[in-house]
């Protein structure tokens, strides 16, 4: 499988904060642009936020204002800081290249699962 481990998901109330780690391989991270996608139930995967080897980063609508991806070249290590959570952010959040690997199951890691509920 893929070497990219998430991490950093769990039960929020809405309102509230979390910061996923994503550790990935030297090769995918050096690769160039890392993304954070999500997967709700029964819906698609969609992409969350892309940030760029040179810093730049770009965010889904839902996102804006919310969400801050991050990236630490030293640790080849992705964040995605997610503050104020919506009941509509509950989903199995992952991180790939962007564009990513694949589309298969063996591109993609195991995921953090992401509950917001009160």
């Amino acid at each position: 499988q893929v070497d990219l481990v998430e991490s950093g998901g769990g039960l929020v109330q809405p309102g509230g904060s979390l910061r996923l780690s994503c550790a990935a391989s030297k090769s995918i991270f050096g690769a160039g642009a890392m993304g954070w996608y999500r997967r709700a139930p029964d819906k698609p995967r969609e992409l969350v936020a892309t940030i760029a080897s040179g810093g730049s980063t770009n965010y889904a609508s839902f996102a804006k204002g919310r969400f801050t991806v991050s990236r630490d070249s030293a640790k080849n290590t992705v964040y995605l800081q997610m503050n104020n959570l919506k009941p509509e952010d509950t989903a199995v959040y992952y991180c790939n290249s962007d564009p990513p690997i694949g589309y298969d199951a063996l591109s993609w890691g195991q995921g953090t699962q992401v509950t917001v509920s009160s």
